[in-house]
């Protein structure tokens, strides 16, 4: 790839569908869920943000930067989005929430190569007719729009996408790579699940 890309991990919402614990900290398979993520994503891009409201040191403790977002009361991953943005200094960012353990070893390759055969500003991941917004590569310079958009008031992923120019990218051979983990049950049920390489 000849344009550096900055990957970021979302791991700044409150955690309600699991009682309200911060989730990328939650124990999977003998480790805090964020450091899956983190050691699946880091080997394919240039350099790492995690996006966090809370924990700011326990994160801060895997090595990379720590970004907290702009706007407060949890507002969403946008919001997480526009810190990652913010501090980002390539062209390109990648995004991936702290709960999906499996995402691909070749996301960011699949969604750089479909964005830069469509001349999109986002590429986002598709599975079936599922589109999976936060696993996303968006180019910089979107920055001012969605600061906008959150500045009025938006919150709705989709909503800001209309606004661009966006392609899907299909992971139909890798349907088990986004699932992700939101409950109790789905922590304890998906650490059953072999690991994929």
């Amino acid at each position: 790839m000849s344009e550096a890309i900055t990957g970021l991990v979302l791991a700044g919402g409150l955690g309600r569908r699991m009682g309200g614990v911060d989730k990328g900290l939650q124990a999977f398979r003998g480790e805090p869920m964020v450091a899956h993520v983190i050691r699946r994503l880091a080997p394919q891009v240039e350099s790492l943000l995690i996006n966090a409201n809370q924990n700011i040191e326990r994160y801060g403790a895997f090595g990379h930067p720590v970004v907290v977002d702009a706007i407060g009361g949890y507002a969403g991953p946008l919001a997480g989005l526009h810190a990652g943005l913010t501090a980002c200094r390539t062209p390109l960012l990648v995004s991936s929430p702290c709960d999906s353990p499996f995402l691909p070893a070749d996301l960011v390759a699949r969604l750089h190569d479909a964005l830069v055969r469509g001349g999109a500003e986002l590429a986002v991941a598709r599975t079936g007719a599922q589109v999976h917004p936060v696993f996303s590569l968006v180019h910089r310079h979107v920055l001012p729009g969605l600061t906008e958009f959150l500045d009025g008031g938006g919150r709705k992923i989709d909503y800001w996408y209309s606004a661009l120019k966006v392609v899907e990218v299909a992971f139909d051979d890798q349907p088990d790579a986004f699932a992700n983990i939101n409950t109790l049950n789905e922590l304890a049920a998906l650490s059953l699940r072999p690991e994929e390489s």
